[in-house]
């Protein structure tokens, strides 16, 4: 012992072996470390106390002993008797001493693991000998399962070339039969037993496990111990080998052992001697339950379905299946759970092909179901567009006949004399109208003309917006030629460009490109810059360059952006001329370079060279053209034919959308007259250049371009609209005319004033969002909310009221139609409409103008009676209820009907449900359940099997991993978790019929 004098010096140094011989983890030591040095040696006065006396090496050396065959064999039974124990101790020290020890027992000096292995090879050689070997070897060597096995080659079908795992120990063949003696005398004992035990502690550590699924023969000789005729050791060894199983790698192993087993035990068949002992061993249900679940997790662990029908079909071979179908009535329940479990893993061949073939046709018959869906549905969707069509139609000759009603009711009130009202109906026995609807009963205005409305279509022409509304002036005499006439509004297509003459001098300068980027018409000229007030900006001219130059990807301001800015006062031009550019050009010019010009030159051969510079467009425009143009796939000719010609047969429609991007501006036509005029050939200018010649030669080219758009787009568009009008005057009339709705909302203003006059004095009225506020009164228990209460005082009381929710038709389509949207539509419909005939007035002869007008113009005006009821109906309704038009579209007003209609329906299947519970516990109140028949002990059985099973079936759903990773413990966590839930294959299957059926299902009244 050490003295309180020593202390001090010597408990600083040993805190690494204090920690390792306590087994402590970083984050232990980093805190042992901080101790001060009167806790350290406390802690290591108590280790001592706990410290296992015997080394290692004590414990080989008993080992190495009992395995001597030489000497006495009463000497030899003196020494075996104390090997139990040594067993036992070795067992607990490998279990609970730290890690060291464990090393230092399987270190290359020690080599316990051997030795272990040496002595169980002993232990049981002679069970092995007596109860495996054919007979015609019973008489040879004992150690059978010792010897070389580099012969034998065997190998898995998953690994048809794995290296054979060959056994290295033996014993001398000149003590082959004092062995066999010895280790009967052995055998009797329970070292088999705690052998196994022992290398199931050193397997729990990762270095242990490697070592020994690296050893050539141990895992065979754990194998080997099947043959123990103790039926605990057995389950053991199951045990263990069914955890090894689910390691990665270990599968492998597996197998290849049991390929020695029967190669040792003289088997015909692979686990022929394991199905032999689960057949005899019935009566020991530990074993039984080990061996079944290590045969559900070798057959259903392996991730190959081919390999695991394979390993099934071994043991249904050797009789598995008609050896479960007769455990079918065993009282184990831990039996009967792990048998399900691989009757769930299993695979049915047969079943899967006709899951298959039953898959194949299911598949077919659901494209028939598909194909019939899509054409119900489309079937559905015309019935109710007919339907909101009739109903629009009704509504119209009700609001038709209401105004004239109202006009004859009208008109006797002006006139004087006895007949007022002879033929008349008395006011008492007409139904009084609202205001909002006795208005609109009056006979409308005609229609306004197109050019009245303020918003007009994007794609036509300015012009035809907003011309003057007088009668346009006579035409001016003959002889007055002072101030020409401005040409009719009616024969021009797009506006005029602005006159050259309204700028100072004779010749303004040529405006400027448009910047990059711009779209066409961005800036038409000089004086968009003069109109703005900007006439200070100087037209800045392009500047020609030495050599060519990369495109800067700038985005340009236009002249009429920069008044104001920085950009104001800036003059680049004086920048450029202090400036060496020269420099510049070469080392930014482009790869792609033509011969290289003389800048003195440039000017002397500008006029040769001018053709090949001369572009009546901007180059970016230019490239945009000639990809649409190679889109469309037409010729020049094609182009301008269809469109003077209306053809959209010829041209489609999108191609002719983005043409109305390459319409020339009054830049481009002023190059192009510039062009002409100098009586340039075209052969000089590109595809896209001719192109924009021939395209500008066309006649009102923009207002045939919008026009022919029109064309295209009238037919889709008049279709889309319909339907959402059809839609709003159908919800609006069932909504406003349903005297259901109206008796509920009146339920609602009763309540709501029992509720609140008293502190808030009598409501007439509420508005419509306070629907959606009785989900949100609960009442004392909350259990119920106001509308449930009201849902149960209509169905008691007022049960004709319950299906008040039939009479609002088509509230949902309603409300996600945009009204303001759909009206503006119709306007630019109707503003295409008059310009088709204007233009159809200036060119009679045209055949598709005459015959869209002759199909569509009766097309054009129901939708517009149809817009107007629509918008006077809905006006009409939400005034009806208190709210404001302007204020509720129809997006807002409509779906709060709905959710009121939606909530109103899971109100009543709620209050349903409470009803039926309600009877149901009376029921049971009224019949005590003595007077109920018991339910036999058989039944109560196979219901506590039922619900444990699925019991544990729900714990597999957060099972552990399939494959698991050889870590510290590892070992023991597989065991525990096996026991603890059955083991179940990754792929998920439906339950065999083998054995749930006879065992669950017969007797059970579900």
């Amino acid at each position: 012992q050490l003295g309180a004098g020593s202390q001090d010096s010597w408990v600083p140094h040993p805190a690494q072996p204090l920690a390792d011989a306590m087994n402590l983890p970083p984050d232990k030591m980093k805190l042992l470390s901080q101790y001060d040095n009167e806790k350290k040696w406390e802690l290591i006065c108590d280790q001592e106390r706990f410290q296992v006396k015997n080394p290692p090496s004590a414990y080989i050396q008993k080992l190495k002993s009992f395995v001597d065959t030489g000497g006495v064999s009463r000497k030899f039974k003196r020494r075996v008797q104390e090997s139990t124990q040594v067993l036992r101790e070795l067992e607990i020290s490998l279990r609970t001493n730290y890690i060291g020890w464990v090393q230092e027992f399987l270190n290359e000096e020690n080599k316990g693991l051997d030795v272990l292995l040496e002595y169980l090879a002993f232990a049981q050689c002679a069970v092995t000998t007596d109860n495996g070997s054919p007979g015609s070897d019973k008489g040879k060597s004992p150690n059978r399962s010792m010897e070389d096995l580099s012969k034998s080659n065997f190998s898995s079908p998953t690994h048809g070339t794995s290296k054979a795992r060959h056994l290295t120990m033996r014993l001398a063949p000149v003590h082959s039969r004092k062995a066999l003696r010895n280790s009967r005398i052995v055998s009797q004992k329970d070292d088999v037993h705690v052998c196994i035990m022992c290398l199931r502690a050193i397997m729990n550590y990762q270095s242990g496990f490697s070592l020994v699924m690296n050893h050539p023969a141990c895992v065979n000789e754990i194998t080997l111990s099947l043959n123990n005729k103790n039926p605990r050791t057995k389950a053991l060894v199951l045990e263990l080998l069914a955890a090894v199983c689910l390691v990665r790698g270990g599968h492998d192993i597996i197998l290849a052992a049991f390929d020695n087993f029967k190669e040792v035990c003289g088997e015909k068949n692979r686990f022929e001697k394991l199905m032999e002992y689960f057949r005899n061993e019935d009566s020991n249900i530990d074993f039984m339950v080990a061996c079944m679940q290590f045969i559900n997790i070798v057959v259903h662990s392996v991730e190959n379905m081919n390999f695991r029908v394979f390993l099934q079909y071994e043991f249904t071979h050797l009789g598995l299946d008609e050896y479960l179908e007769r455990l079918r009535h065993t009282e184990s329940d831990k039996l009967k759970v792990q048998i399900q479990a691989y009757l769930d893993n299993i695979f049915d061949v047969g079943a899967l092909l006709e899951d298959t073939e039953t898959k194949n046709a299911v598949l077919e018959h659901m494209e028939d179901l598909q194909e019939l869906f899509s054409q119900l549905t489309e079937k559905l969707q015309d019935t109710e567009n007919e339907s909101m069509a009739k109903i629009a139609e009704l509504e119209k000759q009700l609001s038709q006949t209401r105004r004239e009603l109202e006009t004859l009711r009208v008109r006797p009130a002006g006139m004087g004399g006895a007949g007022q009202g002879r033929d008349l109906p008395s006011p008492s026995t007409v139904c009084p109208l609202p205001p909002p609807v006795a208005a609109m009963m009056i006979p409308p205005p005609p229609p306004p003309l197109p050019h009245t409305e303020d918003t007009g279509s994007p794609n036509l022409p300015s012009q035809q917006q907003a011309p003057p509304s007088a009668p346009p002036p006579p035409p001016p005499l003959p002889g007055d030629d002072v101030i020409p006439p401005a040409p009719p509004l009616p024969e021009i297509g797009i506006p005029p460009p602005p006159p050259l003459s309204g700028l100072d001098g004779p010749a303004p300068p040529p405006p400027p490109p448009p910047p990059l980027g711009m779209p066409a018409g961005g800036i038409s000229g000089p004086g968009a810059v003069a109109s703005s007030g900007e006439s200070t900006v100087k037209i800045k001219k392009p500047i020609q360059t030495k050599f060519r130059m990369p495109i800067f990807n700038w985005v340009a301001l236009k002249p009429n952006q920069i008044n104001g800015t920085v950009f104001n006062d800036l003059n680049d031009e004086r920048v450029l001329q202090e400036l060496d550019m020269n420099d510049f050009e070469e080392q930014f010019k482009t790869k792609a370079q033509g011969p290289s010009l003389n800048i003195s030159t440039l000017k002397v051969k500008a006029v040769q060279k001018a053709p090949s510079k001369v572009t009546l467009i901007e180059s970016n425009r230019a490239k945009n053209l000639a990809i649409t143009l190679r889109k469309g796939g037409l010729s020049i000719d094609s182009i301008c034919q269809a469109i003077q010609t209306y053809d959209l047969q010829g041209m489609s429609l999108d191609f002719l959308e983005l043409l109305h991007r390459f319409v020339p501006t009054e830049y481009e036509l002023t190059l192009i007259r510039k062009y002409e005029k100098d009586q340039r050939p075209l052969e000089e200018l590109s595809d896209e250049d001719i192109f924009m010649i021939k395209f500008s030669k066309i006649p009102r080219l923009a207002e045939r371009m919008n026009i022919m758009t029109f064309l295209g787009n009238f037919s889709d568009t008049a279709q889309l609209l319909m339907p959402q009008l059809n839609a709003i005057i159908a919800a609006s009339i069932s909504i406003k005319s349903s005297t259901k709705l109206r008796n509920i909302l009146e339920i609602v203003l009763a309540f709501g004033n029992y509720m609140n006059s008293s502190k808030r004095g009598a409501a007439y009225g509420f508005r419509l969002q306070s629907l959606d506020a009785l989900l949100e009164m609960k009442s004392t228990d909350r259990k119920q909310t106001l509308l449930h209460y009201i849902v149960r005082v209509i169905n008691e009381k007022y049960p004709e009221l319950t299906g008040f929710h039939t009479e609002l038709h088509f509230l949902d389509k309603a409300g996600t139609v945009s009204l303001d949207s759909v009206l503006q539509d119709m306007r630019a419909l109707q503003q295409g409409m008059e310009l088709t005939r204007k233009e159809f007035m200036r060119q009679d002869d045209s055949q598709v103008l005459k015959d869209f007008l002759k199909a569509n113009t009766e097309v054009m005006e129901k939708l517009q009676t149809d817009g107007k009821t629509a918008q006077e109906a809905y006006e009409s309704a939400v005034e009806y209820f208190g709210e404001n038009p302007k204020t509720n579209p129809p997006t807002m007003f409509f779906p709060v009907f709905g959710r009121f209609v939606k909530a109103y329906k899971k109100a009543e299947q709620d209050v349903e449900l409470w009803r039926k519970e309600e009877a149901a516990a009376k029921e049971v109140e009224s019949n005590p359940p003595s007077k109920q028949e018991p339910k036999s002990p058989v039944h109560k059985v196979k219901r506590q099997q039922m619900d444990m099973i699925a019991e544990l079936k729900k714990k597999q759903m957060v099972k552990e991993p399939l494959i698991y990773e050889g870590g510290d413990g590892a070992i023991e966590d597989i065991i525990s978790a096996l026991k603890t839930v059955p083991f179940t294959a990754r792929t998920g299957k439906r339950s065999s019929r083998l054995f749930c059926e006879a065992s669950f299902n017969e007797e059970s009244p579900l």
